[in-house]
């Protein structure tokens, strides 16, 4: 009986720490930004939707319309995870996304705001900014 009830209370303890950690590293969630800003440089927006999450999805389509018809490229692009707000990791990102109007170069900072990534499905996806 004792054995059981020991056995009982481990499966508990596991099954709450499981629930209670996180599934994926939170590394990942910066290369999961760093894969939306690409896709939002190259006007992929099947990619941006997969790399977003559900919520973020009409914002995704949003953003990638503002680049429409414009020439855009990253440059010098790095994002780091800095903490966790929640259930969101915090990623800041280095480095601009060019967009070229009438042969003009006009670059938008990265680092103007951090980036909320949060992990759905089983992949860290691009979840809005603070």
């Amino acid at each position: 009986m004792k054995k059981l009830l020991l056995l009982t209370s481990i499966i508990i303890l596991a099954g709450i720490l499981t629930a209670c950690s996180s599934g994926g590293n939170t590394e990942d969630s910066a290369i999961a930004i760093e894969s939306y800003l690409t896709a939002l440089a190259d006007q992929d927006q099947d990619t941006l939707i997969n790399l977003s999450c559900a919520a973020w999805e009409a914002s995704a389509l949003t953003e990638s319309q503002a680049y429409y018809g414009v020439e855009t490229r990253l440059d010098e692009i790095a994002c780091t995870f800095t903490e966790t707000d929640g259930d969101f990791a915090v990623v800041s990102c280095e480095g601009n996304i060019i967009a070229t109007y009438s042969g003009e170069d006009a670059p938008f900072p990265l680092d103007a705001r951090q980036y909320l990534s949060i992990e759905e499905g089983g992949e860290w996806r691009m979840c809005g900014y603070r």
